[in-house]
Formats: structure tokens, C-alpha cells, sequence
């Protein structure tokens, strides 16, 4: 009997969401960083075997938004929670359950199947500190199951996609078994490149900034040309990004581009420009044309 289904993995920011799907799928599909909000997009990961088919969902981390950008994406990771047969709700091994985490837990209907996830236990420093997590963390909801984790480490990734499988029903393949997302090209260059500005950019740069494509062909020598816009709200940041005669944009795009050939196959040329769009985050234009869809 074959099985498959729909899980979300739902959390506040830097639990390690994007890395765990990446671990699942062993391939890269979610861009990573120490920034909050890293994860802009809900994006699926789709896990096949000769037993079953998962499309894991990666959501951005849930937060107290601070301006239309944070509301969207957080309407984004909570859209998930009722259309799934499980939702994975992720938490730090070496954090406390806060706030934010019992805000999430109160979205939750009795109808949903949520297991807790405990991750980065390879923080551990005795094995019997995981299972007193596990006692502390059984007392906040009813889950389904509670599976300690390590992401970073794959400690226990085998065993939660196996527990998944008894919880879903038998069902029809979604995807071809080769697919590992359904992402078009397009969606992850812009991430790569927003990757490595995440990367390179310190303090208020990263959570500014939005990529837009405005070329992307293959030429008839085979070569694929792309031209990419990097928006910025100030030009302050600007200046930043591109750096002392030029020297952080040709840093971003020389590991963008690096990056794009290999997920491409093919060679690539990359133009990048930076433009000023002021206040963009609290602009419903602007956050439509840039990829963040909202409802009006």
C-alpha cells in the first residue's frame, strides 16, 4: 500500500526548519542563515520512496511582525497548519518553551495531528538532559509524538519519516518520484542570491532586501543569462551592498553564480544590479511584485 500526504513544519524563527527539510531530502531546496527571517516563503520539500510520498512544507518562522512583510509571512506559515495531515512543530533542545512558542500552540484545532520535534540534541552534553526536555515539553500540549532531533546532525531523521508513514493514508503519488520540490528555477536563483547577501550583510541589510529577476534565458551557445535586481529600502544600504569600489557585489554574485551553475547544470553569466525601493516592506505593491503574495 502506498501512502502519502502533506506535513508543515511550523516554529518561531531560527529553529532549524529549512535545515531539517534539506536534511530530509539531501539536497539543498531552503536557503540558510543566522537572520531571522531567512525563510520568506512557504516551500515545499517533496521526500519519495517505494513507500510513500511526503511533500514537507517549510514555513517562515513565526513572529511578532514589525511591519506588512512580517504579517504576510506569518499568514503564510499559519495558512498550512489546517490543510495538512501532520503538522510538525519544531522547538530548540537548548531553548525554554517561551511566548512565541504557545502563541503557535494556540493555533493549533484538537483536530490537528502535531507532533513536537526537538531539535539540535547533539547540544546535549548527557543523553538523560533529552529526556527531561521531553518531560518538560509533554506537559504544554497533547501531541501525537514527541521525536527528539538533530537536523544539523541527521540524529533520528530515518526514524521520524518512518513514524510519519504509520500516520498517513493510503494515497496517490503528487509528484514525479525525481521531484524534490516544486519550485520553479526561477524561485530558487532569487533565493540563492538572497542567500548570499544574508551571508555577507550584518545588522538591519538582510531583513531589507529582496531579489527580483528581470532576465533569466538560455542563450543559444547554452550559457544561462541572468540579470537580477537587489532591492534595498535605503540607499545607505545600497552603498553597502555594493561595497568599496564594487567589491561586496561581485563577492555576491561570484557565490551566486557558483552556486546557480551547480543547481543548473549549466554555465551561467550573472548580472546583478541594486535599486532603492523605500519602505518596500510595508508596501502591498510592492510586496506583490516582489514575490510576497497578499490578499487585498
Amino acid at each position: 500500500m502506498f501512502k502519502s500526504g502533506f506535513v508543515t513544519i511550523v516554529g518561531r524563527p531560527n529553529v532549524g526548519k529549512s535545515t531539517f527539510v534539506n536534511a530530509v531530502l539531501k539536497e539543498k531546496i531552503a536557503i540558510m542563515s543566522d537572520k531571522v527571517q531567512t525563510t520568506r516563503n512557504n516551500i515545499q520539500g517533496i521526500y519519495t520512496d517505494q513507500e510513500a510520498q511526503i511533500v514537507f512544507i517549510d514555513t517562515p518562522g513565526i513572529h511578532k511582525p514589525k511591519h506588512q512583510l512580517g504579517s504576510v509571512i506569518n499568514s503564510m506559515a499559519t495558512s498550512t497548519i489546517d490543510d495538512v495531515d501532520i503538522v510538525l512543530f519544531m522547538v530548540p533542545f537548548n531553548e525554554k518553551i517561551g511566548d512565541g512558542d504557545r502563541f503557535i500552540l494556540n493555533r493549533f484545532s484538537e483536530e490537528t495531528k502535531v507532533f513536537l520535534l526537538i531539535n539540535k540534541i547533539d547540544l546535549a552534553v548527557k543523553k538523560n538532559l533529552i529526556l527531561e526536555k521531553i518531560a518538560e515539553v509533554s506537559k504544554v500540549y497533547n501531541f501525537a509524538e514527541i521525536i527528539p532531533i538533530s537536523a544539523m546532525k541527521l540524529e533520528n531523521i530515518d526514524y521520524l519519516i518512518e513514524i510519519i508513514k504509520t500516520h498517513l493514508d493510503e494515497g496517490v503519488m503528487y509528484y514525479p518520484a525525481e521531484y524534490k520540490t516544486n519550485h520553479s528555477e526561477e524561485f530558487l536563483i532569487r533565493e540563492i542570491i538572497r542567500e548570499k547577501v544574508l551571508h555577507l550583510t550584518k545588522e538591519e541589510v538582510p531583513h531589507s532586501v529582496a531579489v527580483v529577476l528581470d532576465q533569466y534565458e538560455c542563450a543559444e551557445d547554452g550559457i544561462i543569462e541572468i540579470r537580477a535586481s537587489i532591492i534595498v529600502e535605503r540607499k545607505s544600504q545600497k552603498g553597502i551592498i555594493i561595497g568599496n569600489q564594487g567589491s561586496m557585489i561581485k563577492t555576491i554574485g561570484s557565490r551566486a553564480r557558483k552556486e546557480i551553475k551547480k543547481k543548473l547544470k549549466n554555465p551561467v553569466y550573472l548580472e546583478l544590479w541594486v535599486k532603492v525601493e523605500n519602505d518596500w516592506r510595508n508596501n502591498n505593491r510592492n510586496l506583490d511584485e516582489f514575490g510576497y503574495k497578499i490578499d487585498y
